[in-house]
């Protein structure tokens, strides 16, 4: 028999704003996707379990394309085991827009394909079933 949760899927988009920029060539820090997993594996959580869970740990994280300010940024979390209170899931940080400040200070583009920008497995833990 199969767990109904597994497989479960939550997507979250969200505009990089200026200010999470810093670095050169207005790039942003890891840790911004990570919030933004934790943000997404709170709602995934919620809707397998009913309670927001709390983030146990990752088991890899590989950041593979930059970040940067002006980016439309999608994160994709799926439950990829259930266990009796924990969950394994596969994280995935894609930037879909991409700010085009050669073209002038507020132009951008949707990117034809998505660039993946940092992947993960992590590790939540939920309350026992009551």
């Amino acid at each position: 028999m199969t767990d109904r949760r597994l497989g479960v899927t939550v997507t979250h988009r969200r505009y990089v704003s200026y200010a999470h920029a810093h670095y050169a060539g207005d790039l942003v820090d890891g840790a911004y996707a990570l919030g933004l997993f934790g943000d997404v594996a709170t709602e995934v959580c919620i809707r397998t379990d009913g309670d927001e869970g709390l983030f146990a740990s990752y088991s890899d994280v590989q950041f593979v394309a930059p970040v940067r300010a002006g980016d439309v940024v999608e994160v994709v979390a799926t439950v990829t085991r259930v266990g009796s209170r924990s969950r394994t899931i596969d994280f995935e940080a894609r930037v879909v827009c991409r700010g085009r400040p050669d073209r002038g200070g507020s132009a951008a583009e949707v990117l034809a394909e998505p660039l993946v920008a940092v992947t993960a497995t992590g590790t939540v833990v939920v309350p026992a079933a009551g």
